[in-house]
């Protein structure tokens, strides 16, 4: 039935992440709005559902939106099929076959499940027989689960589930990140994010790694402001009931040194809870008049006791390279996070910055890091984007950008629900590559 959908009437529709669409009919356009991306879309079947009512026939559906683009085609009915070879493919047909065709399937014999060529030869060249281990590693792999994302998602939604497609491209990437940010880790991991010019989204970053960290691991996960005196991690953090900092934890050090009474509950008290994100910010200084600062050893003590509390700490450092606390915070590091607006002031930063490292024996951090630029605005300098890419690809392991987002502007509080879902999925993205190296 997929071949006999005439092209005519031409129907395009596109879907925005603020949660607006078009839809042309033969070169007629209207324009739709919504709550949310899903229910744009569900207006759009609507409208097309009747255009297939009117010509008394499937229609072709050809739609674009932030998951990419794809081809329907809608029924009279409201019934939807997907006309891409791509989901077609990856639909989920059940099908009842007939008593001759039952009859034609082949049975499968007494033995099945044959072992690998791999799993034949080590058994030939050790002599040995084949394990536990073997038989679990021979699993076939998981089954994917229906589509919740984009068109196959709004379709499985409206018809309860009756017309299930797999999720498409797009919708398997967002999963095998969240897969990557939630593998289990050798310990307790520590990144550390660094850029040594001010403004260079540091704060954000850190902010942002932590939140996702937190809503897909669960919790156990700290973002740490390293300054020597006074960060802004702390300003854009959710407030608690305390005033707390680096400082006061530093001077009650002792009280969860103690293995037999520290309780993580207690850290309340000197942290800050970030609310359904489910991480914790400590920050630095706060007080104008202190004359306190937290040197190198300081913040081994304090990474040391942390690390018996948190899985992932991830740390905003300052912008001097040759205080005792940024170089204790490098050497503690097990992922480096190189972060840079797409500017050439900013850049130009971090390039010198990863000059230094190399001169300071760092190499083999910075080749394991990750490089994240952020657009300062919402059409970045395309030629200098290519640049950075360029420079920073032979230097770091990979180079990621992140959207602007007007949330991020004002420099308040950071709200992670307020931002849009491109620039949480191109974090989730960020995520999941820091994790690759952990």
């Amino acid at each position: 039935m997929i071949e006999t959908v005439p092209t005519f009437p031409r129907i395009e529709a596109t879907v925005a992440a603020d949660a607006t669409g078009t839809v042309a009919i033969n070169g007629v356009m209207q324009s739709l709005s919504g709550e949310d991306e899903q229910s744009v879309r569900a207006e759009i079947l609507t409208l097309v559902t009747a255009t297939a009512n009117d010509m008394g026939r499937p229609v072709r559906l050809n739609t674009r939106d932030p998951l990419g683009e794809q081809q329907l085609a809608v029924y009279p009915d409201g019934h939807v099929e997907a006309l891409s070879d791509l989901d077609a493919s990856a639909a989920l047909v059940t099908t009842t076959l007939s008593a001759d065709q039952q009859a034609s399937v082949p049975k499968p014999g007494p033995n099945v499940a044959q072992p690998s060529e791999n799993v034949a030869q080590r058994s030939e060249d050790l002599a040995s027989r084949l394990t536990l281990n073997d038989f679990l590693q021979s699993r076939p792999a998981a089954l994917v689960g229906p589509a919740t994302m984009g068109w196959q998602g709004t379709v499985r939604t409206l018809t309860g589930g009756l017309v299930s497609f797999a999720p498409g491209e797009p919708e398997l990437t967002h999963r095998n990140a969240i897969d990557r940010v939630q593998q289990s880790l050798r310990g307790p991991r520590t990144v550390v994010v660094i850029n040594p010019k001010g403004g260079a989204h540091k704060t954000t970053a850190t902010l942002l790694l932590a939140a996702t960290f937190g809503t897909y691991r669960g919790g156990y996960t700290l973002a740490w402001d390293n300054n020597e005196t006074r960060g802004t991690l702390g300003w854009r953090a959710q407030p608690a009931r305390h005033s707390n900092t680096a400082v006061d934890l530093l001077r009650d050090l002792e009280r969860f040194n103690d293995l037999r009474s520290a309780r993580v509950g207690d850290l309340d008290n000197y942290v800050r809870a970030q609310g359904s994100t489910q991480f914790d910010v400590l920050a630095s200084d706060e007080d104008a008049a202190a004359s306190s600062t937290i040197d190198g050893q300081a913040f081994n003590e304090l990474h040391t006791t942390l690390s018996r509390f948190y899985r992932v700490i991830v740390i905003d450092t300052g912008n001097n390279m040759r205080a005792s606390n940024w170089e204790a915070a490098l050497d503690a590091a097990d992922q480096l996070v190189i972060v840079s607006t797409i500017r050439e002031d900013t850049a130009a930063s971090a390039a010198w910055l990863v000059d230094g490292l190399y001169e300071k024996g760092h190499e083999q951090k910075v080749r394991n890091a990750v490089t994240v630029l952020a657009s300062p605005s919402k059409v970045a300098d395309p030629q200098l984007n290519r640049r950075l890419h360029g420079h920073f690809a032979s230097l770091t392991r990979t180079v990621l950008d992140v959207p602007h987002d007007p949330a991020l502007v004002d420099g308040g509080t950071l709200s992670y629900d307020a931002l849009a879902p491109a620039t949480r999925e191109a974090w989730l993205q960020v995520t999941a590559a820091v994790a690759d190296g952990l």
